[in-house]
């Protein structure tokens, strides 16, 4: 008997049998496969069957027999094979039907012994009463390995068991059992240990726990013992303990919560390392797979993977892990073991990447879906389908894009950009819609469809996607921070600065998505109905109306019409179901409620507007007249006649007649128009047709039916169409006419310019270019920037298709044109440098360069690598392209790249190489390595090294490290032996150092080493003060400083702990803490205990001065009588004082005179001018003081000095007088000093005792302080009364800047602003430019422009950036223009270049002008420099559409400047004809340069290129010139033209007034004219061409015949006509094709643009 048991998942409950199996013969062994949960059970019986019993049907069947009886049996580890032992010692395999091998029995083996204990793991082991453990292939049977033991110490092994990864085994002996490894990388068994425990006995059975963590074992005597069985164990971050049960096994568990997870391998591999990520998410990895896992869900995945160990994962999908490996994504879905999908891309932020996984059964098949959108670069998206691999989707956006995400159905895309516009796009139509122009925050409501956004101070909320034009607005005054959806509520969350305010959202209109998504119709319309009409909620109507009546919900249909108010709808889809209720009672075999009735089908249709449909319908079922009858019901009666004529109706014609009556009664022409061409009547059509105002379909009439008509009527036709905005209808109707001219412009007009283009070819080849350049403008105006490309080549416009490929990212074809431009040209090396950024951010870096190098900018190719590490690539370029200083500038970045890698010796060793020590100095002080830092500053800066020591050691105390800092200022000491005055030794900062961090026993022991016995007392005794109390003082009798001790107490107040200090140590010193009690006592005003410790102290004289000081006079008479008589004296003195000083002249007399002191008292009365006083006393007890007392009056009456008059009445008290004499003083009377004092005093009275005078005071005293040049105590005086703004003033007047700027900060902005403009002001008339420029650096620069000085005004722009130095180099300029100092501006220029600011235009125009008499042809003036600034101008001119004139003068002067900046260049490089070339079509623009400076310049250079014939021609012109200017003569109808005519030389030219060349030089030309003139070879002509055009003989040189006035463009290398032309691909400047392809074969530049260009073969 097999019984099953239930044991339940708790302890407690009920345990119960739910199974038996009977059996005839006894079941020998037990085992229950892994295979559908528990529904199967295996046993093995005696007579040598394996049956198997099913749990569900409680039966049991054989599954296989033998002859021998079975010993053991085993599941294998998927539970799809089963192994059994038996007692013959074979050992027989079974497969199931799932397993996907052959099903069934076979003998896998026999074993050397009875096969006692049997198990499936890695190998199939058996084990038997001979000791021996034998191993097998579960394939072949195979045996592998074997492992013998002693018997008698083991006497035989009953049972063996696999853990659940099948690598380790375990088998059971006598008293122990041993343990067997896998070795996977050598692929064999291994022994592992072995446990020995006595008593044990037999190991009668074994049992692995399901996640192989523990081992089970049960004995013989009845005992079940549980082992711990992991290989290791350890914690996570103190989180989680993984435990390593076998190598392909780790038991993962929460140590907060205890749940667990079983990380495994379902391949076997080893498992290396696990991470946990965020707390939540699994990450291993094995040998050639990765394990990946979510602790939430528990699903875990393994997938192969052969990856970098730089991977970077990305958890922000619960349902996929995001891992980003060498620039590819892989994703991986938790819960399946492979990878769902991957995709390159380089950016792998979150809000860059969204993935939606929606594979819930509950879904229908279309909706379940697996979509990922992601960025393919910073403007494009790509939508992928996973499950299909294929592109949904791609998205090309303008602005770069920082944000996207997908809805939750993977149905819509929100996309923002960087310009914080938002964007909606429809994966199922591929349309995109912009939702806001300006978007701060956007988000999908959690699992809706519902996009919650944020423009500016509105909250905007779209409920029906859909309909993204419907959108609900709530002001909110904060910015959002996050949506919350818990509990049936929907939540946004704004952050107001101080609150935080959740703005709830609608969650009906938000259930309303959901009940859409689920198709219940009925709850979507029940939400709608508790909802107010909005345009948000009449969009969800109508939604919902549509989809109603897809699946034919013509009731829910119904309500959405009423509700949104459509009446007519609503009725009809009333009367719809009526019909279809009657058609159900006329039919019951009808189904789905009669709505297949064909009245309910065509009544449907025609409500869906499918009339044709609805046609159909009636026709089918030979309804003609119901047919009709819609159609009239419509007023479509043109439809009702054709059913009724295809039918064959007997009213069809009387239809027609009366339908074309009621046309043109109703006025409609167009239709009646129709009728009539219908009925071939063409000539009454195109009159209906014109009338009503259709005049497309009156030429289409002519043009299709070839109708002759009238020109009027052609006219007539031809009007209408261009009023009505038909051009291409025009076109074509003037093309077919041969009107080809007409046709051309009509389509040009109407942008039918394929057309325009195909006409203009066989017809008019001219216009072509000028159609194409239109073409391509056009096309960019419609954002087809890449269909441009092509028309703008044809148009020769190749900086457009240029722009345009860019635009387009279309690099391949922007660099092809671009290899074809002047590769000099300024906008050429701007778009090498556009795509090599493009280059750059793609890692594309071999390319990059390239491109930099071919934008002339070697820098940002070396900057390129070196932000990339790419050290090699960089040194490569620099060395061939940079100057040393730029490879020096290279060694210092690449040794800032080694000091941030931590490789400083290296980057030391760079410093030293290119000579900066100060930098590698500086690099080991930012990295803290002091001692290296010593090092170098002793070895290349030794003068620096003790202030070195220092700054160390303070920049160490301020970080703590004290030690360090103490060594470093004992260094510091050692090494200062300059004996400068004031050099604080070293040590003492150290005890500085430690007295601060109040670390008192080092301050201590560094005075004592180094200062002695003094300084550590010292420190002891500020130790004691700054404990204070009695801490302080055991402190100082700790260190044996008593008398210090008591002195302490004594200055703290401290005094019982002095008199107990005192009285123990040094009694001695007690009557002085006596008396410092006493006079502590005395300050805070108890006089009576004061007197006590005075008098303990020995000391009443100091009581008696107390109370005298008090005026305490009674108590310092006690005291004196009883202790000090010699003190009485004394004290009635002081009285006497005391009561003369407070006017009791009375008492004072008395007192006095006690005291025996009668001249006191007289001198007192004569110092208070008390004369009658003096005398009375005098006569009466000092009778020899009289006549002193009269001298002494005399004297003051006789002085009359101002000075001493208001000295006298200042003294008596007379203020009032004393103030006038004040006013009266002048330095005439006294020196400065003496004056200003005294007027002081004079301001202080008037202040104190005479404010009426105060007033004049200000005015006179200031005034007179100010005169005397002292502005200070002037304002000082002003300040002493508040008067702060006059006092700042007075400040300003005397330039005392500091001062007033001092006190201006301290009362007003206003006047603070006043101060620094005066002071500005003050320092612009002085002249101080250079303290202008130390105290306001903005003002200096415009100071010194101001002022001319152009020198420092450069010196300072060159300092800072480019804009200003060129823009400071432009006013240069343009002062030197108004100078007329017109050379002097090409040093400028050449030395700061040139603005292209338009303010500089005309001054840059006057200047060209002006330079055009000063040019040279020899090359000593640097033309070249103004020539290339001058283009970028002109460029710039044409850009910011300046005025054709000025444009027109501006290439002129450019042109002439190019000649002479090119000629000598040519001639350098060996092209003396074309430089020669050049200079003689200078005469071509005589008048602009001076007459006979043009024509002695061309003429020179022909012949120095040997072309004597033209030189004579040219040079002749130039002395008849002269000789008029000799003469004084300047009309030019004095000159003879006849050499001239065939040329396009002018002859309108003013002839200047002075010469314009030097006398030698032009006496040099007129001798070798005359020596010419008799040379009879000589022909007095210019060389001659035959016109193309005409035939004409002219001049070589002429751009234009001036017989048939056929025009060339000019050769920008020689300055000829090109005749067969070729044209730069950057500036579009045509040269003669041989001329061009000689020189850039040579120069590789464009001499024009100065752009990279290539030889050209084709004809153009």
């Amino acid at each position: 008997m097999v019984f099953v048991y239930k044991l339940g998942l708790e302890w407690g409950e009920k345990k119960s049998i739910c199974n038996k199996f009977a059996q005839n013969v006894p079941v020998t062994c037990v085992c229950w496969p892994h295979i559908r949960g528990n529904e199967l059970l295996v046993f093995g019986v005696a007579d040598g069957k394996v049956r198997i019993g099913t749990l569900a049907t409680n039966k049991c069947r054989n599954l296989y027999s033998t002859d021998s009886y079975v010993l053991s049996i085993a599941a294998s580890q998927d539970g799809m094979g089963l192994v059994s032992g038996h007692m013959d010692g074979s050992i027989h395999r079974y497969y199931f039907e799932e397993a996907g091998v052959l099903a069934g029995a076979a003998k896998l083996c026999v074993n050397p012994c009875v096969p006692t204990g049997i198990s499936w793991g890695e190998s199939i082991a058996a084990v038997g009463n001979d000791c021996k453990v034998y191993f097998y292939d579960p394939r072949t049977g195979a045996a592998q390995q074997n492992f013998g033991y002693d018997v008698t110490e083991d006497r035989e092994f009953t049972c063996c068991a696999f853990n659940p990864s099948g690598h380790s085994l375990a088998v059971g002996a006598y008293d122990k059992f041993r343990v067997f490894n896998y070795n996977m990388k050598q692929g064999k068994w291994e022994e592992g240990q072995h446990k020995t425990f006595e008593n044990l006995y037999s190991v009668t059975s074994l049992a692995w726990k399901l996640d192989g963590s523990k081992l089970a074992v049960s004995s013989l005597c009845g005992a079940i013992d549980m082992y711990d069985a992991c290989i290791r164990r350890y914690l996570y971050k103190g989180k989680f303990e993984f435990t390593y049960v076998s190598h392909s096994q780790v038991i993962v568990k929460r140590l907060s919560t205890g749940t667990r997870i079983v990380l495994k391998s379902q391949f076997g591999y080893e498992i290396v390392k696990v991470h946990v990520y965020q707390d939540l998410y699994l990450v291993s990895h094995s040998p050639t797979t990765l394990l990946v896992g979510d602790l939430g869900s528990c699903k875990l995945s393994e997938v192969p993977w052969n990856g970098s160990g730089q991977e970077k994962f990305v958890f922000d999908n619960p349902q996929v892990c995001m891992v980003f490996n060498a620039g590819e994504l892989s994703l991986i879905e938790y819960g399946r073991n492979e990878i769902l999908g991957s995709c390159r891309t380089e950016y792998m932020l979150p809000h860059l990447l969204s993935v939606r996984v929606n594979d819930s059964p509950d879904l229908d098949e279309e909706k379940r879906q697996k979509i990922i959108s992601y960025l393919v670069d910073r403007q494009s998206i790509c939508i992928l389908d996973l499950v299909l691999g294929i592109r949904v989707a791609t998205i090309q956006h303008s602005s770069k894009i920082d944000w996207l995400e997908l809805n939750k159905r993977a149905t819509k895309l929100l996309f923002k950009d960087k310009a914080r516009q938002l964007f909606l796009y429809d994966i199922a139509t591929q349309t995109k819609a912009t939702l806001l122009n300006y978007c701060t925050y956007v988000s999908w409501v959690p699992d809706s469809d519902v996009v919650v956004a944020q423009n500016r101070g509105d909250l905007c909320v779209w409920y029906s996607i859909d309909s993204p034009d419907r959108v609900a607005i709530v002001p909110i005054k904060g910015d959002v921070e996050d949506i919350e959806r818990t509990d049936g509520k929907t939540e946004v969350i704004v952050d107001e600065g101080i609150n935080t305010v959740a703005y709830g959202l609608d969650e009906s209109l938000i259930e309303f998505g959901s009940a859409m998504e689920d198709k219940d119709f009925e709850k979507a319309c029940d939400l709608l109905e508790q909802i107010t009409i909005t345009p948000e909620t009449e969009a969800m109507w109508q939604n919902l109306s549509q989809l109603a009546l897809q699946d034919k919900k013509l009731h829910i249909a119904e309500r959405c019409f009423a509700a949104l108010g459509d009446v007519s709808k609503a009725r009809a889809l009333n009367k719809i179901g009526e019909l279809a209720q009657q058609a159900m009672g006329e039919d019951k075999v009808l189904s789905d409620q009669g709505y297949d009735h064909y009245t309910v089908r065509a009544a449907l249709e025609v409500l869906n507007k499918n009339f044709k449909a609805a046609e159909s319908i009636y026709l089918e079922r030979s309804k003609v007249d119901e047919a009709i009858a819609m159609w009239e019901e419509l007023f479509r009666f043109d439809e009702s006649i054709a059913v009724a004529e295809a039918k064959g109706h007997k009213n069809a014609e009387k239809m027609r007649k009366e339908y074309f009556e009621w046309l043109m009664e109703s006025k409609q022409q167009d239709k009646a128009a129709e009728l009539r061409e219908r009925e071939s009547k063409y000539t009454e059509a195109i009159n209906l047709y014109l009338a009503g105002g259709l005049p497309a379909r009156a030429a289409n009439i002519v043009n299709t039916y070839q109708v002759s008509i009238p020109q009027q009527q052609q006219e007539a036709i031809a009007t209408a169409l261009f009023k009505a905005q038909m051009f291409e209808k025009a076109g074509d109707f003037f093309e077919k006419l041969g009107l080809n001219e007409r046709a051309v412009e009509a389509y040009r007009r109407g942008h039918a310019f394929r057309r325009a283009v195909d006409l203009s070819r066989r017809e008019f080849p001219g216009y072509v270019i000028s159609l194409e350049d239109e073409w391509g403008d056009w096309l960019v105006s419609q954002k087809q920037v890449d269909a441009a490309i092509n028309h703008y080549i044809e148009a020769h416009q190749e900086m457009k298709a240029i722009n345009s490929a860019i635009n387009s990212r279309q690099w391949t074809k922007a660099v092809q044109i671009l290899d074809m431009q002047e590769q000099s040209d300024p906008t050429v090396l701007r778009y090498y440098k556009t795509i090599a950024a493009h280059y750059e951010e793609n890692h594309q870096f071999a390319e990059a360069e390239k491109y930099h190098l071919k934008a002339q900018l070697p820098k940002d190719a070396v900057a390129m690598y070196t932000r990339n590490n790419m050290w090699e690539a960089a040194h490569k370029v620099a060395k061939v392209h940079l100057s040393d200083q730029q490879i020096a500038d290279l060694y210092v970045n690449q040794a800032r790249q080694l000091e941030l890698q931590g490789k400083f010796k290296d980057a030391e060793l760079l410093y030293r190489k290119i000579k900066e020590p100060d930098l590698a100095i500086h690099m080991y002080k930012k990295a803290k390595k002091y001692d290296d830092m010593i090092r170098l500053v002793a070895q290349y800066r030794a003068s620096l090294l003790s202030k070195t020591y220092l700054t160390l050691a303070q920049h160490l105390e301020k970080e703590g490290s004290y030690k360090q800092a103490e060594n470093y200022y004992i260094q510091a000491k050692v090494e200062n032996t300059s004996g400068e005055e004031n050099a604080q030794e070293g040590w003492k900062a150290a005890v500085n150092m430690y007295r601060s961090a109040k670390m008192w026993e080092d301050a201590i022991r560094v005075a004592k080493m180094h200062g002695g016995g003094g300084a550590s007392r010292n420190v002891v005794i500020a130790w004691a003060l700054d404990l204070g109390g009695d801490q302080g003082c055991k402190l100082l009798t700790r260190f044996g400083m008593v008398e210090q001790a008591i002195e302490y107490c004594n200055n703290r107040f401290l005094f019982d702990t002095a008199f107990e200090l005192a009285q123990k140590g040094m009694p001695s010193l007690v009557p002085q803490v006596h008396l410092k009690h006493a006079l502590y006592l005395e300050d805070e005003g108890h006089f009576k205990e004061a007197e006590e410790e005075f008098i303990k102290a020995g000391r009443p004289k100091e009581a008696i001065e107390m109370y005298i000081h008090t005026h305490m006079w009674p108590d310092a008479m006690r005291v004196a009588g009883a202790y000090d008589q010699s003190s009485i004296r004394d004290v009635l003195i002081a009285e006497a004082k005391f009561a003369f000083e407070r006017g009791d002249y009375v008492h004072a007399q008395r007192f006095f005179l006690e005291a025996n002191e009668p001249e006191m008292l007289v001198a007192l009365f004569k110092d208070a001018a008390m004369f009658q006083d003096a005398r009375r006393i005098a006569q009466e007890h000092c009778p020899h003081l009289i006549q002193q007392i009269d001298l002494d009056e005399g004297k003051k009456a006789a002085d009359t000095s101002p000075v001493q008059a208001a000295k006298y009445f200042d003294n008596a008290g007379d203020y009032a007088r004393a103030v006038e004499e004040y006013f009266k003083i002048t330095v005439n009377h006294a020196p400065v000093e003496k004056c200003i004092e005294m007027w002081t005093r004079c301001f202080n009275l008037c202040l104190n005792h005479q404010r009426d005078n105060l007033p004049l005071a200000r005015k006179v005293i200031v005034e007179k302080i100010k005169a005397a040049g002292k502005y200070e105590q002037a304002a000082a005086l002003m300040e002493q009364i508040e008067d702060y703004r006059a006092a700042v003033k007075i400040y300003v007047e005397g330039k005392v800047w500091n001062k007033a700027l001092a006190l201006a900060s301290n009362v007003s902005q206003e006047l603070e602003d006043y101060v620094q403009q005066e002071r500005l002001k003050s320092m612009k008339e002085e002249g101080e430019g250079e303290e202008i420029e130390k105290v306001y650096p903005a003002a200096g620069l415009e100071f010194y422009i101001e002022s001319g000085n152009w020198e420092k005004a450069m010196g300072l722009a060159r300092k800072r950036d480019e804009e200003t130095r060129t823009e400071v180099a432009a006013k240069w300029v343009e002062a030197l223009v108004a100078e007329e100092k017109f050379e002097e501006c090409l040093e400028v220029i050449s030395k700061d270049g040139i603005s292209i600011d338009f303010r500089f235009y005309n001054s840059y125009a006057t200047m060209a002008k002006g330079l055009m008499p000063y040019l040279k042809p020899d090359g000593s003036q640097d033309l070249m420099s103004l020539r290339i600034g001058l283009y970028q101008v002109f460029e710039q001119m044409k850009k910011t559409g300046q005025q054709p004139e000025d444009l027109e003068a501006m290439k002129t002067y450019l042109r002439v400047i190019h000649r002479y900046a090119m000629a000598p260049i040519m001639k350098q490089e060996g092209f003396t004809d074309y430089a020669a070339k050049l200079l003689m079509t200078v005469a071509r623009y005589a008048g602009t340069v001076p007459a006979d400076k043009a024509f002695f310049d061309a003429g020179n250079a022909a012949k120095d290129a040997g072309w004597t014939n033209t030189a004579f021609v040219l040079l002749n012109r130039f002395l008849d010139i002269s000789e008029m200017q000799e003469e004084g003569e300047t009309s030019i109808d004095q000159l003879d033209n006849a050499d001239f005519v065939e040329s396009d030389i002018p002859f309108d030219f003013t002839i200047p007034p002075e010469p314009f060349v030097e006398a030698e030089p032009a006496e040099r030309t007129r001798q070798w004219v005359l020596s010419m003139s008799v040379d009879r070879k000589l022909e007095q002509v210019l060389n001659t061409v035959n016109c193309p055009k005409c035939n004409t003989s002219m001049w070589e040189g002429s751009l234009r015949c001036h017989s048939c006035w056929d025009e060339h463009e000019e050769c920008i290398i020689t300055g000829f006509p090109a005749h067969k032309k070729v044209t730069c691909k950057s500036c579009n400047m045509p040269a003669i094709k041989e001329d061009w392809n000689r020189y850039i074969t040579k120069k590789r530049l464009c001499p024009w643009c100065n752009t990279q260009q290539s030889t050209i073969f084709a004809d153009e």
